[in-house]
């Protein structure tokens, strides 16, 4: 059955040919009858039969030209002098198609509409029907006019449904596309996000692991316990770099960070000062101070205060060479935190604080603004006038 419904769907002038011959055989059965007055009447109203059976043959594929058929053929019965038959039938097939049609325009429809109204009373003027009184022959007049008007309000109402549903179709659409835009993303979000962490921690922790066991290759047979001390440190730097890998693959795998021993939290603006201890044991020497009056501040904000001090003394250890000096400052203000970090070093190389960068390096100084981006904040990074490198950062409490 489905089969069928299906054939008979992509095939529907075959339809509407199917029905054409059927009421053609109607009208001309009605023809035949000796209920027309004469020959030639019954000969002319033979061809509005045909013609009509042509307009629901054909109504699906040129609907406006059947319909102006259609029309033409009423005003020859009307002139000719035949009256109604079976076949008549078809103008309402027609006018039912045109206020259906979305190819047809609204106002071929409304002009449709208008021809039904005035069918049945050009066919009472034309014809003289007698009803008895003058009231019973206006009514007759109203009650044919009734199919027509039928006909264009059932059509306009199909044509109104297929329009909310193809609205609806195409919103649904729409709303499918937005959906696989924002999750790509989110998706490309996410992973930006997770380059940075992972830039972070193995930029910074292997970038003290190598100095330290550097340190250790050179002072192993004059000092082995300041060599001791630096294996500590690279065992040390080493665990708490795993840990917080493997933070960020529990986030990878689950959503959420994963409750273990080994769980490092988030890094805070009170864990610079141990960054800070860290990197002197390293051996770069680092100033750090603090001004106004230390307070929590949004977790967002505290992570990526500690990522631009972590990142800006790892570029110090890369770029400023084994005499550089930094310094670390913090700065409280009542709106937000303000951090400015300075070394004396060589500095680094001009295109890795350009965005970007012209050879694709330079991914720290890009995390850098889009952590601060995120937060609504502002950097300014590049050569001190002096020599050496300097990081300004400025982040809100609340974007603005």
């Amino acid at each position: 059955m489905q089969r069928l419904y299906d054939f008979l769907r992509r095939h529907p002038t075959g339809v509407d040919s199917f029905w054409a011959v059927l009421l053609c055989g109607i009208g001309l059965l009605q023809v035949a009858d000796d209920s027309f007055n004469s020959t030639a009447i019954r000969l002319a109203a033979v061809v509005s039969v045909l013609a009509l059976g042509v307009v629901v043959a054909l109504r699906r594929r040129w609907t406006r030209q059947m319909f102006w058929l259609a029309v033409a053929t009423g005003v020859y019965q009307l002139l000719v002098g035949i009256e109604v038959h079976n076949a008549d039938f078809g103008m309402l097939i027609i006018l039912y198609t045109v206020a259906a049609s979305a190819e047809v325009s609204r106002r071929l429809s409304r002009t449709a509409l208008c021809v039904g109204f005035t069918a049945a009373p050009l066919y009472a003027l034309r014809f003289r029907m007698d009803k008895g009184t003058p009231t019973n022959d206006i009514l007759f007049t109203l009650f044919a006019i009734v199919p027509f008007v039928l006909a264009w309000v059932m059509g306009d109402s199909l044509r109104t449904r297929r329009a909310y549903y193809a609205q609806l179709v195409e919103r649904n659409q729409r709303l499918e596309k937005e959906r696989e835009a924002q999750a790509k993303v989110a998706v490309a979000a996410e992973r930006a996000r997770i380059a940075r962490e992972l830039h972070d921690v193995v930029a910074h922790n292997v970038s003290v692991m190598v100095v330290q066991a550097d340190g250790a290759a050179y002072v192993m047979d004059a000092a082995p316990e300041q060599a001791k001390e630096a294996l500590q440190t690279i065992s040390g730097t080493g665990r708490q770099a795993l840990a917080e890998m493997r933070r960020l693959l529990g986030v990878l795998r689950t959503g959420e960070p994963q409750e273990s021993e080994d769980y490092v939290p988030q890094p805070d603006v009170e864990q610079i000062e141990v960054l800070v201890e860290q990197v002197r044991a390293a051996g770069l020497d680092v100033d750090f101070e603090v001004e106004g009056a230390p307070r929590r501040l949004p977790s967002g904000v505290e992570l990526t205060a500690y990522r631009i001090v972590q990142e800006a003394l790892t570029n110090t250890r890369k770029h400023g060479g084994p005499e550089a000096k930094a310094s670390v400052r913090l700065v409280y203000f009542d709106d937000g935190l303000g951090l400015l970090i300075e070394d004396d070093g060589r500095g680094s190389p001009h295109e890795l604080y350009e965005d970007g960068g012209a050879d694709g390096a330079g991914h720290g100084l890009i995390g850098m603004r889009e952590r601060i981006g995120m937060v609504g904040g502002t950097l300014d990074a590049g050569p001190r006038p002096g020599g050496g490198f300097r990081i300004s950062a400025l982040l809100p409490l609340k974007k603005s």
